[in-house]
Formats: structure tokens, C-alpha cells, sequence
């Protein structure tokens, strides 16, 4: 195994199969992605109870796709922090890798 440096604490890890990464978010960047979870949370089991009631089919795909555009929203402002944080210090540091992840993991999310 390969010891790598993990962006974001820039600490050595041993990698296994991958990277034991970690970022320290502030409080008010930790409050507004987990408030934004719990509100896709309670989305998705409004959706739940939409399909136990027999909902009609257009009326749940509504809600689903309002879900799909939340988890975009979420998706957005975690993209954004982690640019402006990891990706910065990354490059600051001298670590120019830290960009074929960010194609990478931009590859991932625009399917």
C-alpha cells in the first residue's frame, strides 16, 4: 500500500481502497447542508406516504423531481465550498492533482 496526502486536513493516511478524507466545516456551512438534507429527507418520505395513498403518478413525479432539483441545490453549495476551500489550498500547496479529481468527481455528478 501507498501512503497518499488526503486534501482538506492534508494529513498522510495509509491508502487501502481509498482515502480516508476529512474536512472541519463551520458551523454555519455544517447547519445549512444538514438543514438542507432534513428538508429532502422529509421530501422523500412525503413521497413515501404519496405512493401508500395511491397518489396519482404525475402528482409523484412532481415531488420526485422537486427532490432531484434539492439534491442539485445540495450538490451546488457543497461543489462551491469545496472549491473554495479544498481545491484552493490544494493548489496553493503545490498539489495540481487536486484538479483531475475535481473533473473527476464533476464527471460523476453530471451524468
Amino acid at each position: 500500500m501507498k501512503d497518499k496526502e488526503c486534501s482538506c486536513l492534508s494529513e498522510q493516511k495509509t491508502e487501502a481502497v481509498c482515502c480516508e478524507r476529512k474536512k472541519k466545516r463551520s458551523e454555519k456551512e455544517f447547519k445549512s447542508l444538514m438543514n438542507r438534507l432534513k428538508r429532502i429527507e422529509g421530501q422523500v418520505r412525503g413521497v413515501e406516504k404519496m405512493l401508500e395513498n395511491d397518489a396519482y403518478c404525475p402528482d409523484i413525479l412532481t415531488q420526485v423531481s422537486a427532490i432531484n432539483s434539492a439534491l442539485n441545490s445540495f450538490n451546488k453549495e457543497l461543489l462551491a465550498s469545496h472549491m473554495k476551500s479544498c481545491v484552493v489550498n490544494d493548489i496553493r500547496a503545490g498539489k495540481d492533482e487536486v484538479i483531475d479529481e475535481l473533473v473527476t468527481t464533476l464527471q460523476k455528478i453530471m451524468k
